[in-house]
């Protein structure tokens, strides 16, 4: 298969967020998708969102798919792939748990046919889980790892390459031991040391009042520690060895910040320059945006209409957060443009009434 060639039908084995999100999005591009959960009302609710259609017995379902893709937590991938490989239900086969190396060596372990079988992990998920989480626009401009094995066909990756940007991900290809090392850096680590600060806000004698003082910084900082901590603890077991690695280093940075807290510019500027090396939307080089601040007022549609001036200002919004005291009417939109389109976004929205600047 041409790497270009959307696969005509595919199974998806497992609705969670993942898979149900991988069902949608290929349906949109008109692909006939099936569904199998262990939870048949899992799937049931999958089927009733428009994602496809259940099967209840993957016994029953031989050559329903060119590809399935199994969408389950890294320990259960490797026997999920070998009684669907059994059940002949597809020509190739993926999955898209978080870590690789895990499920391969359990695949190989169970003699499961490898020459079909493509590791695969797209980078992209949120904070709530369930097939009613699915969202068909989910993988649009992610990350999508595809890992072949050194027995994988040439076939098999190109069908789940093509899979892949039919989701409307970019494909990066690495091997498995690669891919761990990597996310552990930059997903796995970062949700333990998420997680570590907003367990201080648990802490005895954090007031309500304090709390209260909170800005999108503690959010940002925050945000992903709201995930669900039984798939994260089974995510990180699995990728122990690399995520220690990197909290290891981060334990070793913060306990220097914690003997010369007065000064720990050295940390702040390897931060800095840490972040400037976070590639921008789409993957792409980080590029250096204008910020347009504008109030807002609490209530329906105001986000739409000032959208609405910046597209009729022919500014693109490359990026938009939102600032918000609880029981206040008003907030701040800080909208991320290109430079050279500041001016012309400023000079609309003070036009059309808007309270702005940069």
């Amino acid at each position: 298969m041409a790497p270009d060639t959307v696969p005509g039908r595919v199974l998806v084995v497992g609705t969670g967020l993942i898979g149900t999100s991988v069902a949608l999005a290929l349906r949109a591009r008109g692909v006939s998708v099936w569904l199998n959960d262990a939870d048949r009302s899992s799937a049931a609710l999958a089927e009733g969102l428009g994602a496809g259609t259940a099967v209840t017995d993957l016994r029953d379902a031989k050559g329903i798919a060119d590809v399935a893709v199994l969408a389950m937590p890294p320990e259960a991938v490797g026997e999920m792939l070998r009684a669907s490989q059994d059940a002949a239900v597809a020509d190739v086969y993926t999955d898209v748990a978080s870590v690789k190396s895990l499920p391969a060596s359990r695949a190989r372990e169970l003699g499961c046919d490898l020459a079909s079988y493509v590791p695969g992990h797209p980078m992209a998920g949120r904070e709530r889980h369930g097939p009613a989480a699915g969202r068909a626009d989910l993988f649009l401009g992610r990350t999508w790892a595809v890992c072949p094995l050194p027995e994988t066909s040439g076939d098999a990756v190109a069908a789940v390459t093509a899979l892949a940007r039919a989701c409307g991900a970019n494909v990066v290809t690495a091997d498995t031991a690669t891919h761990d090392q990597w996310v552990a850096l930059v997903s796995h680590a970062p949700h333990v040391v998420s997680s570590a600060m907003a367990a201080r806000l648990a802490a005895d004698g954090v007031t309500a009042d304090a709390l209260r003082l909170a800005g999108g910084g503690l959010r940002d900082v925050t945000r992903v520690a709201a995930g669900d901590p039984v798939l994260w603890t089974q995510i990180l077991s699995a990728n122990a060895a690399p995520v220690a690695e990197i909290l290891k280093a981060v334990a070793a940075d913060l306990a220097d910040a914690a003997e010369t807290p007065a000064d720990m510019t050295g940390l702040l500027v390897r931060g800095r320059d840490g972040v400037g090396r976070i590639p921008g939307k789409r993957g792409d080089s980080p590029r250096e945006f204008a910020v347009v601040q504008v109030v807002m007022a609490d209530r329906p549609g105001e986000l739409a209409r000032l959208f609405g001036v910046a597209g009729d200002a022919d500014v693109n919004v490359e990026d938009v957060r939102i600032e918000h005291s609880p029981g206040h009417p008003t907030g701040v939109a800080e909208i991320s443009v290109r430079p050279e389109r500041a001016s012309a976004l400023l000079d609309a929205l003070t036009a059309d009434g808007w309270t702005a600047r940069r």
